[in-house]
């Protein structure tokens, strides 16, 4: 890829939102892994016959977009699940005395599934496409807190088993990663307050009809692919969603 190949593009966008574009292009490719090291700006500006800081600039971006991590002295990498600070990206539970925990999926059922109009709209699939359903509680010091609800497209994680789910040692997203090649890299999250039914809240040790907070997120990977539709239940008695603003 040449710089005058990148400037004859129809819509003109600056030359390192170009860059930016080809870089996400070559992840989404699958050229580089999660974890992996990505060639240094020097290399990446003869590849793509741009100046260093053109390339400097569109690493920057991605970088503060959770895709890409520098690590000094090391170079930079494909920002990776397994990277313990990426758990808290997705997760915004937090106890309310401040400690950080370590939370632990129990994963509960795994079934396959159609999908319905709302799955369909959710996961950009067609109606009756297949699908896996997965439900699991997550503990916090071992306390049920969240109960969840997750619809996945079947033509990308139709091979999961409810025995894979409970020997993986990590996170959910994480054993996305690792098993299916496939990278959250970022989500949208609607928010309302719910009264816990009975099923919750069995699941979730609460009186039935506490208050619950109910969290619907819809989950992309590169080319704002929607690859994941949960919907959660938390349990708000001991943790609290924190959100940091600016």
């Amino acid at each position: 890829m040449n710089k005058s190949a990148v400037l004859s593009s129809p819509t003109f966008s600056p030359l390192y939102r170009q860059i930016k574009a080809l870089l996400v292009q070559q992840l989404q490719s699958g050229e580089w892994h999660p974890g992996e090291v990505i060639p240094s700006e020097t290399e990446l500006a003869v590849r793509f016959s741009v100046s260093q800081g053109t390339v400097r600039k569109a690493v920057d971006e991605l970088a503060a977009e959770h895709l890409l991590v520098r690590r000094q002295g090391k170079g930079t990498f494909v920002a990776s699940h397994d990277d313990p600070r990426a758990f808290f990206r997705f997760l915004r539970l937090m106890p309310i005395n401040g400690e950080i925990q370590q939370a632990k999926s129990i994963p509960l059922e795994c079934w396959r599934a159609k999908a319905g109009p709302e799955a369909s709209r959710m996961l950009a699939i067609k109606v009756g496409d297949p699908i896996t359903v997965v439900r699991r509680v997550l503990q916090f010091a071992e306390k049920p807190t969240v109960v969840d609800e997750i619809y996945l497209p079947g033509a990308i994680f139709g091979a999961i088993t409810l025995d894979m789910l409970r020997d993986y040692q990590g996170s959910l997203y994480s054993f996305f990663e690792d098993r299916f090649g496939v990278r959250m890299v970022r989500a949208e999250e609607r928010l309302r307050a719910v009264a816990a039914d009975r099923s919750s809240a069995e699941l979730l040790h609460v009186a039935e009809g506490s208050p619950l907070l109910s969290v619907e997120r819809l989950s992309f990977s590169y080319a704002d692919k929607p690859v994941e539709w949960r919907r959660g239940l938390y349990s708000t008695q001991e943790h609290c969603y924190f959100n940091e603003l600016g």
